[in-house]
């Protein structure tokens, strides 16, 4: 399948992925003729094709070759598991994915998207086959999850290589089944998600559990259980 994408690469020459600090998405510099954006993150910005639609390029910033060679690794362990993505290709700067069609959990939340219980439980079957892989299921977030047809689908595997739980997915779980009815299919402003966002990347330090952490992101956004 390579000889198909393999000519579109050429768009992304011009294109530099630049990482900032603070865990704050990357930044874009030129243009990618014939692409357009569909996702930014900490370390790469994902660009389809608009000529060959079903293929996504992940172009990883300079600096993060470590990233792109383990999610790389990942998806060869992987293979054609159905609660992940594809990886079709590799070159030194990105990675030709299929591209997943539908929301992320993110954007369900800022939409008003029903997120219905069968899409975690997905998700919790997808960390299982994960772990029978030898591998180690971290860094799942709202923007690594695609809704497809109400089934959840995982996005960037780069971390599983790594050792250590950091909680983001327990802690998302936790959210859901102690609050997520209270916003269930109401739409939520930026602001509220990108703050729970940064106070979660920093929730330890100031904090001396989780729920304390929920309570009074709850307090603030005028939402009580």
């Amino acid at each position: 399948m390579g000889h198909t994408w393999q000519h579109l690469a050429d768009a992304l020459e011009d294109v530099k992925v630049i990482s900032n600090p603070g865990n704050e998405p990357v930044t874009i510099e030129g243009i990618a003729a014939g692409m357009r954006c569909v996702g930014v993150g900490t370390d790469a910005a994902v660009f389809q094709s608009m000529v060959l639609p079903q293929f996504a390029f992940k172009l990883f910033a300079e600096g993060k070759q470590t990233k792109l060679q383990a999610e790389a690794k990942v998806y060869k362990i992987l293979g054609t598991a159905p609660g992940f993505s594809r990886c079709y290709g590799v070159s030194t700067r990105f990675l030709v994915l299929k591209f997943e069609e539908g929301p992320t959990f993110f954007d369900c939340l800022l939409q008003g998207i029903h997120i219905p219980e069968e899409a975690v439980r997905d998700v919790e079957n997808a960390r299982e086959f994960v772990r029978q892989k030898g591998l180690n299921p971290r860094d799942i977030h709202l923007k690594n999850i695609v809704l497809q047809e109400g089934r959840a689908k995982l996005l960037d595997v780069s971390e599983y290589i790594k050792p250590g739980n950091d909680f983001r997915w327990d802690h998302l779980k936790m959210g859901y089944t102690e609050y997520y009815h209270l916003i269930d299919s109401k739409p939520m402003p930026f602001w509220v998600l990108d703050t729970v966002r940064k106070g979660h990347h920093r929730w330890q330090r100031y904090f001396t559990s989780f729920d304390e952490f929920m309570s009074i992101i709850s307090k603030q956004i005028g939402y009580r259980k």
